[in-house]
C-alpha cells in the first residue's frame, strides 16, 4: 500500500476512534481543535490521491436501512474452485507455469464495482450467478475506498472477514437468527454484511480483503496480463494488501515451504483463512482454460480442512446391518453442500455418539469429507445431555445390547440382519442379481421363503405366490428369475465376495483367485489345511484369521457346499504371459462415459483381466483414456493436457474382440 494511503487509513482510524469518545461515551480525549486539525488533513490527503474510503469521517457516515437485499445477476459468474489436500496435486495442476499462491479467507466473497473512481455496487457471490446487492452496508466495512484514482470500469473481488482477536471479542456479544452465539467468525461475517441495517453492521468490525480483479487496469502491458500485479496495483489505491507469492519454479518443496509461510503469516495477522489458493498468474493463459458448471478451471483451493455448514439433528434412524450391528444415522435439516443437498450422515458407533454428546435438537457442523462423504464435525451444543438408546431392534423387536462400541441385535432370525445378507449376496460386485431390490426381500424373506442363499435358485417352487404379490405379477416374477438364472454362471470373485467373510473383498479375491488359479475347491482345501493366507502379498494376519473363523462354522461351510454345484464359473483369463501382447498390458487406463454392454464394475474387471490398472482421474501417468457415451469433459481436457491417447468405447470394443 502507498505511504498516503497508509497515513489516510491511520488518520480515519484516530479520528472515528475520537468521534466514538466524543458521540458515545461523552468522553472526549482530545480537544475540538485538534479533532478539526486531523479532519482538514485528511481532507487535504484525500483530494490529493482522490483515495476516500467508505467509512471516512468526511463522508456521510452510512446509508439508510432497507427492507430487504435485492437480487443482481453477476455478468461474470463468480464460481468457486475445485479442491485438493494434496501438494503433489497442486504440483500437478500447475504443470510447470507460474503460480499465485495466496490466503483462502474464510469469510463472505464480496464483489465491488467502480465507475469513474466511485464505488457504484457491492454484491455477495451468491450461486455464482446471481447474487444479492450489499451495497448499503459498505460504509460499515473497513478497507474499502469510496473513491479511488482510476476512471475506467474496475470490479473487484475480495472477501469480508473478521480479525481473530475481534471475534473473540465479539462472539458472545451477538446471536444468529436462533439466537444462538456465534461459534465461527465466517458465520458472523457472512450473517453481518447481509443485514439490514448498516448501524448494526458496523459494530461487526468487517473487513475487506481483494483476491482478484475481474475487470479493469488492462492499459498498462506491465500489468495487464499478471494477476500478480494487479493486486500490488490495488493496494496503490488503498486496498488492503493480498498477501500472495508469486511461484516462478513450482516444486513440492517451495510448495510446502510457501504454504508454511502464508499460515505463518494469517496466524501472525490473525486472518481467519481455512486454506490456500493456487491461480495461474497468467491472466490469457487463465481464461483460455474456460470453466465447468461449478470450477473455473484455471485455480485449485488447497485445504487445511473439509468447509462446514450448520444445521439442526432432527431425528436419529438405527438400521440393522447384516453383521447385528445397528448402525446410527442423523437426520437433519438440509444444508446444499458443492451444489449437492445433504440431509443425513452416520453417527459411526457409540463411542461417537457419546464423544460429541449427540441428541435430537442439536446444532451440528457437517461437511463432505473429500468432497463425497458427508461428516458431522462438531456439535454447537454440547451440554453433556447424550441421547437415549434404543432398548429394541427396529426390525424385530428383540432386546438390543451394548457391546463394545456398537448396539448388537442378537436375534439370528431378525429380518433386518437377514435381509442385509441377502442384499450383500446379491449386490453386483457379489453374485450380480440384477433388480432384485432390498423391498422386494424383504417380502420373500418375510414369507420364509429364504433362509439361506440357495433358496434363491429354488424360488421357483413359489410362482403362483409370488406373482400374486401385491406391486408384482407375471412380467416381474419372470425378470426376477431371469436375473437369478443369469447368476449362477458366475466367477472365482463374486463367489468368494458373496460369501461375506469380513474383508474378502474385491482386492483379496483377486489374489486369491490368481494364488490358487482360478480354483476355488484348491482354496477351500487350502483353507482346509490350514494354509496361512497372510504369507501371500498384501493379506495380513486379520484376513487369514477371518477366513479360517468362517469356514470353522459349520453352517458356513453347508453354505458354501450347497451353492457351489449350483454355480457355472467362468475361467477368466489371469494377467498373465497370455495378455502381455494386447495395448492395455501393464498400462494405466482411465474410462470415462458409458461403454455399451459393461457397468463401471465390469468395464473395470475386463480392464483388469487384460493387465491394466485402472484409475479414476487422469495424469501424465495415464496412458489410455477410453471414451464412452456421456463422456465427463474434465478426463477429456485433461487427457488433452497430458497429450494421453484417447480411445473411443467403440475402439476399445473391437480391440477386445480381436
Amino acid at each position: 500500500m502507498s505511504e498516503s494511503a497508509t497515513k489516510i487509513r491511520d488518520l480515519i482510524a484516530r479520528l472515528n476512534r475520537h468521534g466514538h469518545e466524543y458521540y458515545n461515551l461523552n468522553a472526549p480525549t482530545i480537544s475540538d481543535a485538534e479533532y478539526d486539525r486531523m479532519i482538514g488533513e485528511l481532507e487535504e490527503l484525500e483530494k490529493a490521491t482522490r483515495i476516500v474510503f467508505t467509512n471516512s469521517p468526511t463522508q456521510k457516515v452510512g446509508y439508510d436501512p432497507i427492507s430487504n437485499l435485492n437480487k443482481t445477476q453477476h455478468e461474470i459468474p463468480l464460481l468457486s474452485l475445485d479442491k485438493t489436500k494434496s501438494v503433489e496435486a497442486l504440483l500437478e495442476f500447475a504443470d510447470g507455469r507460474v503460480i499465485l499462491l495466496m490466503h483462502k479467507l474464510d469469510g463472505l466473497t464480496i464483489k465491488l464495482v467502480y465507475e469513474e473512481g466511485i464505488l457504484q455496487s457491492a454484491s455477495t457471490r451468491g450461486n455464482g450467478e446471481t447474487g444479492e446487492l450489499v451495497t448499503h452496508n459498505i460504509s460499515a466495512i473497513s478497507d474499502v475506498p469510496n473513491k479511488i484514482p482510476y476512471k475506467d470500469r474496475l470490479v473487484v473481488t475480495g472477501e469480508g472477514h473478521i480479525l481473530d482477536a475481534d471475534f473473540e471479542e465479539l462472539k458472545n456479544t451477538f446471536v444468529d437468527s436462533s439466537d444462538n452465539s456465534y461459534k465461527n467468525s465466517r458465520n458472523l461475517a457472512a450473517g453481518s454484511i447481509r443485514l439490514f441495517d448498516p448501524a448494526v453492521c458496523v459494530k461487526r468490525r468487517i473487513r475487506f480483503t481483494p483476491f482478484s480483479v475481474l475487470e479493469g487496469l488492462d492499459e498498462e502491458p506491465v500489468i495487464a496480463n499478471s494477476k500478480f500485479h494487479k493486486l500490488l496495483r490495488l493496494q496503490q489505491f488503498g486496498f488492503t494488501k493480498c498477501f500472495a507469492f508469486k511461484v516462478d519454479n513450482p516444486s513440492i518443496g517451495v510448495f510446502k515451504a510457501s504454504i508454511e509461510e502464508l499460515q505463518k503469516m494469517a496466524a501472525k495477522n490473525g486472518i481467519p483463512i481455512d486454506g490456500i489458493v493456487a491461480t495461474f498468474n497468467d491472466i490469457e493463459y487463465s481464461r483460455s482454460l474456460g470453466r465447468t458448471n461449478k470450477y473455473y478451471k484455471d485455480g485449485m483451493a488447497f485445504k487445511f480442512r473439509d468447509d462446514t455448514y450448520e444445521t439442526i439433528l432432527r431425528s436419529v434412524t438405527w438400521n440393522t446391518s447384516r453383521f447385528g450391528i445397528l448402525s446410527p444415522v442423523a437426520n437433519f435439516d438440509t444444508v446444499v453442500i458443492d451444489g449437492c443437498e445433504v440431509s443425513n450422515a452416520t453417527l459411526h458407533n457409540l463411542t461417537f455418539i457419546n464423544d460429541h454428546q449427540i441428541n435430537v435438537g442439536d446444532r451440528l457442523m457437517v461437511s463432505k469429507r473429500g468432497a463425497i462423504i458427508p461428516h458431522i464435525e462438531e456439535n454447537l451444543d454440547m451440554d453433556g445431555v447424550t441421547m437415549s438408546l434404543p432398548a429394541t431392534c427396529p426390525k424385530c423387536g428383540q432386546p438390543t445390547v451394548v457391546k463394545d462400541i456398537n448396539l448388537i441385535c442378537r436375534n439370528q432370525y431378525c429380518s433386518g440382519i437377514g435381509v442385509r445378507k441377502f442384499v450383500h449376496f446379491t449386490a453386483e460386485k457379489a453374485m450380480n442379481i440384477a433388480g432384485l431390490s432390498e423391498a422386494t426381500l424383504e417380502k420373500l424373506f418375510e414369507r420364509g421363503w429364504l433362509v439361506t442363499f440357495a433358496d434363491l435358485y429354488k424360488l421357483s417352487n413359489h410362482k403362483d405366490d409370488i406373482v400374486a404379490m401385491k406391486s408384482f405379477g407375471i412380467k416381474s416374477y419372470n425378470k426376477m428369475i431371469e436375473a437369478i438364472e443369469k447368476s449362477r454362471n458366475t466367477t472365482f470373485e463374486r463367489f468368494l465376495i458373496a460369501m461375506d467373510i469380513p474383508l474378502v473383498g474385491s482386492h483379496v479375491s483377486k489374489k486369491l483367485k490368481a494364488e490358487f488359479n482360478n480354483d476355488l475347491c484348491a482354496f477351500r482345501e487350502a483353507v482346509i489345511g490350514g494354509r496361512n493366507f497372510s504369507l501371500i502379498e498384501n493379506i495380513g494376519e486379520t484376513i487369514d484369521n477371518n477366513i479360517h473363523i468362517w469356514f470353522s462354522d459349520e453352517e458356513n461351510r453347508k453354505l458354501w457346499d450347497e451353492l457351489y454345484p449350483l454355480m457355472t464359473f467362468e475361467n477368466a483369463a489371469l494377467p498373465s504371459k497370455e495378455n502381455s501382447d494386447n495395448i492395455f498390458s501393464g498400462c494405466k487406463v482411465v474410462v470415462t462415459g458409458t461403454i455399451d454392454g459393461y457397468t463401471r464394475t465390469t468395464i473395470k474387471t475386463k480392464l483388469e483381466s487384460l493387465g491394466a490398472t485402472v484409475s479414476s482421474s487422469v495424469s501424465s501417468k495415464t496412458d489410455y483414456v477410453i471414451v464412452g457415451d456421456a463422456p465427463g469433459q474434465n478426463k477429456i481436457d485433461a487427457a488433452e493436457k497430458n497429450n494421453v491417447k484417447i480411445i473411443s468405447g467403440d475402439a476399445f470394443l473391437a480391440r477386445i474382440a480381436e
